[in-house]
């Protein structure tokens, strides 16, 4: 792994660990193993290696989000793998701890990638949720879009009630509660799609 790589998953784990204020320029060349030098030469400062190490962390939220989101199955069961897929939960989620600090809200650059991200997320499972009501799957009375900002809520509250009470267990009742609700939105068995019957 390059210096510059180094640097970028050392400051990824500080800001998972302790968020923006408390991961330091030397905490960072420390955990990577870098001079102050190495670190200057690739970046200006803190904040363009903090841009750079949510972007990434934003970019394998997405990657990990689409393996399921886009893998085989029908809507529901893409959306259950995507809710119930391995998490260090009692960490929290990494993009979404993030939107906590102050530091990082009040900076458009750092704040812009977990606004991408969280809108990308709602988006993509509004359309697969939309994939499920075409189908016929899901009851043409659920709004995608709601629904989505709905489940994404889910998991982000799952994550505050694990933490809080220091087990995962809150976080794996709340994905289950979120998904017999969208069972029990479930079309009629039999009703076609509106699709059904076209060439």
């Amino acid at each position: 792994m390059s210096t510059s790589e180094r640097l970028i998953e050392s400051t990824r784990e500080l800001l998972w660990e302790r968020g923006y204020v408390g991961t330091s320029p030397r905490a960072i060349q420390r955990r990577a193993g870098a001079g102050q030098g190495s670190m200057y030469h690739h970046f200006a400062g803190k904040s363009d290696l903090a841009l750079a190490a949510i972007t990434r962390t934003a970019e394998e939220l997405r990657a990990q989000a689409e393996a399921r989101l886009g893998g085989p199955g029908g809507a529901v069961e893409r959306i259950a793998a995507y809710l119930r897929r391995e998490r260090e939960v009692l960490r929290g989620c990494p993009v979404g701890r993030l939107t906590q600090d102050p530091d990082v809200m009040a900076d458009e650059a750092l704040r812009r990638p977990l606004e991408e991200t969280f809108g990308w997320l709602r988006e993509r499972i509004a359309a697969v949720l939309a994939e499920g009501v075409e189908s016929g799957e899901l009851d043409r009375g659920l709004d995608p879009a709601a629904t989505a900002s709905a489940l994404v809520a889910v998991l982000q509250g799952g994550y505050v009630l694990a933490r809080a009470a220091g087990t995962e267990e809150p976080f794996a009742e709340a994905v289950e509660g979120a998904l017999g609700l969208l069972a029990a939105r479930a079309a009629p068995a039999g009703r076609p799609g509106p699709g059904a019957g076209r060439p």
